[in-house]
């Protein structure tokens, strides 16, 4: 037995392997300051990896107890995580405003995101997301566009319900994670490349499976240590490449047809000037714009263009989706009122639109917008916010005058602020019409009462991040999620039923992906 051990293909790795946990638990050099542990105990021996292995294992209490052990001190600690989280260290909320202050070259949200979903390895191309030309997409053109894209997307959101939850007379079960999942994809492929190609089924099956398996493949590789990924990765992400690759030969068709169009309007000054009434709406057409006045190439390369649709789906779906899966989860447990107080709002901002579906009706459905942010302020994904990477050679001088080299991750409390009783009354409780009252409080000037609105960040809820690097497409996410929540509430009655409980996987919190509710097609009257 002992023979198989000294092995060179058997003795090597493990060689290797003791050799980094040696030096990562005993030997690697400490350059943090003196900071306290949340998660260690006194008396604990090795109170840095007993904190690491508390935390990991009941994240939600580790959370809730640090939160109360710290937020009236001002105080930053470290929370150390299993896997391959690294060095963390937990800024206090009052610091908010220092850290958006800081250049991306110091701070950078986007080394942070790379790293924890491993984008690097779940992209084919690696270049795809540095810079994030995207980013700058969906802040100007998407979230400008909105307006003008209502009409498209109510007549996805409609196909989209149809076509997952059909038209039952008689009660009938349904997913919920799996069905909004697809109807979301559905919305946004509307959106990300129009009509026609939208509907293609198995274009979108493959958009759809790219999502799915990036973002396990990426959690699941940023959960392992970082000396076993390059063993690791061209394995895992094989299925990801496959998907990528019959992706792009789907689409290369149309990509190459707009870039002849946009190549030919520019030699034709005529058709150049006609460009922007007859062109396709939509990020595809946005992308190849982008490309051209950026000049660059490697912009306007198919397989480029087709990996930046893929991008957006990436970073648009899961997230809506669970979102969309806790609210439906939400108002199926609550009383039977609150959804006929939601469909008489609904019923009388769309009468006062003369019937249609626009940005401004949307924006009047106040107690909607509430219950979208109630529900996210109870069951948000994002448990840290403003999470970001040390990326300064010299590292990050604080406010309190200590430093944190580089590489060190900061972030946020997020899960306990948004249950804070000091903050939120009644903070345990789904109160769907929370702020939508706080919206029409009188004592509170236009501005603090605007603050309330779904897609309005602040360091008392980070759902969405905060400051100039919240998120870019909440408004656009905001737009679909209430066209989507108003057609169910509107044409189907949803049974009563004891809400299940929410999942969580390490600091990760997601909505139970099994449950199902039971629904019937309304009968109008």
């Amino acid at each position: 037995m002992l023979e198989i051990l000294f092995r060179p293909a058997v003795a090597a790795p493990l060689v290797l392997l003791t050799s980094y946990i040696v030096y990562n638990f005993f030997l690697k050099p400490n350059n943090l300051p003196d900071l306290p542990i949340a998660g260690a105990r006194e008396g604990d021996w090795f109170p840095y990896w007993q904190a690491k292995w508390r935390n990991t294992m009941d994240s939600k209490n580790a959370l809730k107890s640090a939160y109360r052990q710290f937020k009236d001190q001002e105080q930053p600690y470290r929370f150390p995580l299993a896997g391959g989280m690294g060095e963390t260290v937990v800024l206090p909320k009052e610091w908010t405003g220092f850290i958006n202050s800081q250049p991306d070259n110091v701070l950078s949200l986007y080394d942070q995101a790379s790293e924890f979903f491993q984008l690097d390895h779940t992209f084919l191309d690696s270049k795809l997301h540095h810079p994030p030309v995207h980013v700058d997409l969906i802040a100007r053109d998407l979230t400008k566009q909105i307006g003008n894209l209502v009409t498209e997307m109510e007549e996805e959101t409609r196909l989209a319900l149809d076509h997952e939850w059909g038209k039952p007379d008689d009660w009938t079960d349904v997913g919920v994670y799996d069905t909004v999942q697809t109807m979301l994809g559905m919305v946004s492929a509307r959106v990300a490349y129009g009509r026609d190609l939208c509907r293609e089924p198995r274009l979108f099956q493959l958009s759809m499976q790219f999502v799915h398996r990036a973002l396990m493949c990426g959690v699941a590789l940023h959960l392992t240590y970082g000396i076993l990924r390059p063993m690791l990765t061209p394995l895992a992400t094989i299925p990801i490449n496959v998907t990528i690759h019959k992706f792009r030969r789907l689409v290369a068709p149309e990509i190459r047809r707009r870039l002849a169009d946009w190549d030919g309007r520019r030699a034709d000054l005529e058709k150049q000037q006609e460009a922007s009434t007859d062109q396709p709406n939509d990020y595809l057409q946005w992308a190849i714009r982008q490309a051209k006045e950026l000049g660059d190439p490697y912009f306007w390369k198919e397989d480029v263009l087709a990996g930046r649709l893929l991008v957006l789906n990436f970073v648009s779906i899961h997230t809506s989706a669970f979102s969309l899966a806790h609210v439906v989860m939400d108002l199926a447990s609550c009383d039977g009122a609150v959804v006929a107080e939601l469909r008489d709002e609904i019923t009388s901002v769309l009468a006062a639109h003369g019937g249609e579906w626009s940005k401004r009706a949307l924006n009047k459905m106040e107690k909607l917008d509430s219950t979208l942010r109630e529900s996210a302020r109870l069951n948000s994904f994002v448990t840290f916010g403003s999470n970001r990477l040390v990326t300064a050679p010299q590292g990050l001088t604080l406010p309190n005058g200590q430093t944190l080299p580089r590489g060190v991750g900061i972030m946020l409390q997020a899960y306990p602020v948004l249950h804070d009783e000091g903050i939120y009354p009644d903070a345990a409780t789904f109160k769907p019409f929370r702020f939508a009252e706080a919206r029409r409080d009188e004592s509170a000037d236009y501005v603090q009462r605007a603050r309330n609105a779904f897609a309005t960040t602040s360091p008392d809820y980070l759902a969405f991040g905060h400051g100039r690097h919240a998120c870019p497409g909440r408004f656009f996410a905001a737009t679909e999620l209430k066209l989507l929540l108003a057609h169910m509430l509107l044409g189907y009655d949803i049974e009563p039923r004891q809400r299940p409980r929410n999942k969580w996987y390490g600091i990760g919190r997601v909505p139970d992906m099994e449950a199902t509710v039971r629904i019937r097609r309304r009968k109008r009257e």
